[in-house]
């Protein structure tokens, strides 16, 4: 494996206090007793980057994003947003993010609208600012016909779009989704990708979409594997696979993981 895709390609890795830079992992370990979760994680995700955090389930994705986005406390390592450290100023990274859990968190007896609403007021937005982002990410995700539908009158794909447009109603410039297309058709799947690889080339937002389907990266990706809780290759994914030596993304995963890689889902 070549070194420097292994760690981090040139250019890749920029200070962890750069502004330019989205977000900045740094040597983050997380444990739940005596098992470690994640072990000295460090990487970058900037501006317009379509990045990819691939592993198989139990890899440690989700732990990643809880600490990120402060549900759990970082105790070992670093976490900035735009520069600012999540342990020092989470405010300030935390009003610069918007996140799609893999559980859903759509209030199923409330409205599409009142659902953006409620969100909106928790960033402070006044009600008549918040009324012109509803409408414009609503449209975004084709649903602005159903904004005064209740949530539980809505298919799985369109509640993960309304969850989608809820992220961004405050505007972020780094987006992160925990497994975003489990148990969505096919439409449903593509439409999100598209959508928001869209978002990353129009409007430079930066993301970061964990997931463990190796098709949801494609050439014009950054990827991040992580298995065990640790780091295994990390930059664009010619990058990737030409270190691996292999064909294609899916050989390069399963040649760094062993034989685990050959159950993962396609």
């Amino acid at each position: 494996m070549n070194d420097d895709v292994t760690t981090a390609p040139a250019g890749a890795m920029a200070p962890a206090g750069d502004r330019a830079t989205a977000l900045a992992v740094t040597g983050l370990s997380h444990a739940f007793g005596a098992r470690k979760a994640l072990d000295d994680v460090t990487f970058t995700v900037r501006p317009g980057d379509f990045t990819v955090l691939l592993g198989l389930n139990g890899a440690g994705k989700t732990t990643l994003f809880a600490l990120i986005t402060r549900l759990y406390h970082a105790a070992q390592g670093r976490i900035a947003v735009f520069g600012a450290n999540m342990r020092e100023r989470p405010l300030v990274a935390l009003a610069r993010m918007g996140v799609v859990f893999q559980q859903p968190t759509l209030d199923l007896d409330l409205t599409v609208e009142q659902n953006l609403y409620y969100h909106a007021s928790l960033h402070g937005m006044p009600h008549r600012d918040a009324r012109g982002r509803i409408a414009d990410e609503l449209g975004r995700v084709s649903l602005l016909d159903r904004r005064n539908d209740k949530v539980r009158q809505l298919s799985g794909g369109q509640r993960r779009r309304i969850e989608l447009a809820r992220a961004l109603i405050h505007d972020p410039a780094l987006l992160l989704l925990d497994e975003p297309t489990v148990g969505l058709d096919i439409a449903s799947r593509q439409f999100l990708l598209e959508h928001v690889r869209r978002l990353c080339a129009e409007r430079g937002l930066a993301v970061l979409w964990a997931t463990h389907l190796i098709d949801e990266a494609d050439d014009t990706s950054r990827v991040i594997i992580l298995h065990r809780g640790r780091i295994l290759a990390f930059g664009a994914v010619p990058e990737v696979v030409a270190a691996s030596g292999g064909p294609d993304l899916r050989a390069a995963f399963r040649s760094l993981i062993g034989d685990q890689g050959r159950g993962e889902e396609s």
